[in-house]
């Protein structure tokens, strides 16, 4: 099969290194003579035919920018479409025919879409569908378990534990306790990585149910011993013995209807009841998604996308590019969204972490 004419996507979240994958794809595709169509905000630009064709100009100086030229959306599902005028969250439309339909009306050869687990479950079903679909790994939260890394997660990792280096001098010199806050949903690997590379006393993680007292008694003893403040990096998706996390709310039509978030104001609260001590949240929330990605997103994204587009010559479709060992391979989209990976529980980095004392706020871990 000759490719004459691709289409490229950017859906769900944005992160650092959505512009380097698009780029690589590009620069790929144009030197082969095959033409580009960048589908805008996500799978919402097929549905309503929205592109842009791309040049080597247009993606000319976009290695080091965040976010994505593209544009991206988390809601725009094609096959349970919300937005105005053609679905409601109450009504949501299934406008995967016309996302069809336009692939073909364009005549691509194949689509490269870009994303997370919610826009990879969305490729495979179009994948079953008839359309050829190579798809690019992409979270922050690192937690696909058929590729060793994620893009996007380094560059995340680097700006919280930035954040942690910048929070221990003003809790020192308070002698406070700092909750840090950090993205993750479900997989604690920002928090648990950046508590390490950046000192963290406690580290809460969703893989490690915590328990308030066993929290409260670590800083006490922490104090004790003459340690005048404590850094405590929490994950928003955390959850305590009970099974509860911390909810900012729910939203109807979303992929991710879930929104977790406020965990810090809750541990700053019990931390000051139970400890006595003066307690702060810090919520890093989006400036891990945004600014320049570091170079080794740079570099893993180049790899992406230009595995991405050698996997469409070679009618590598229904799979995704993925990172093994440092080698770039291909799996199987359905086998990529199977499972997620986290965190384990007794695996060598909490090890790592318990063993140059810090806690997990669990009697059962440590």
């Amino acid at each position: 099969m000759t490719i004459k004419k691709i289409g490229i996507l950017t859906a769900g979240g944005d992160c650092p290194g959505l512009n380097a994958v698009v780029r690589a794809v590009s620069k790929n595709a144009l030197q082969h003579g095959i033409e580009v169509l960048g589908f805008k905000n996500g799978f919402d630009g097929l549905v309503r035919n929205e592109f842009v064709h791309i040049t080597n100009d247009l993606v000319s100086g976009i290695l080091t920018l965040g976010g994505t030229i593209l544009g991206s959306s988390n809601i725009a599902n094609p096959f349970k479409y919300t937005l105005a005028p053609f679905g409601s969250a109450e009504n949501p439309a299934d406008l995967s025919g016309a996302a069809l339909h336009n692939f073909k009306e364009n005549q691509l050869d194949a689509l490269i879409t870009i994303g997370g687990d919610g826009t990879l479950h969305m490729s495979q079903q179009f994948v079953d569908l008839g359309m050829p679909i190579v798809a690019v790994p992409k979270t922050i939260d690192n937690d696909l378990s058929a590729t060793d890394q994620t893009f996007g997660f380094d560059s995340a990792l680097s700006i919280a534990t930035e954040a942690i280096d910048r929070l221990h001098t003003t809790a020192q010199s308070h002698h406070r306790v700092m909750i840090v806050e950090t993205m993750g949903r479900y997989a604690g690997w920002i928090a648990l990585r950046s508590a390490i590379a950046g000192g963290g006393d406690v580290v809460l993680i969703p893989e490690i149910p915590y328990n308030d007292d066993v929290i409260a008694n670590y800083i006490l003893e922490r104090r004790s011993r003459g340690k005048t403040f404590s850094i405590v990096v929490a994950a928003e998706g955390a959850k305590n013995e009970a099974g509860e996390q911390a909810v900012t709310r729910t939203v109807a039509g979303s992929t991710d209807p879930v929104r977790l978030g406020g965990i810090a104001y809750k541990l700053s609260q019990m931390i000051e009841e139970k400890t006595k001590i003066e307690s702060r949240a810090c919520v890093l929330g989006h400036t891990q998604r945004g600014g320049t990605p570091t170079a080794f997103d740079r570099w893993l994204s180049t790899l992406y996308g230009t595995k991405a587009l050698d996997m469409v010559l070679e009618g590598k479709f229904g799979y995704m590019a993925s990172l093994r060992a440092f080698q770039m391979q291909e799996v199987k989209i359905a086998d990529a969204i199977s499972k997620l990976k986290r965190v384990d529980p007794y695996g060598a980095e909490v090890k790592a972490a318990l063993e140059v004392g810090m806690s997990f706020g669990s009697a059962d871990i440590g």
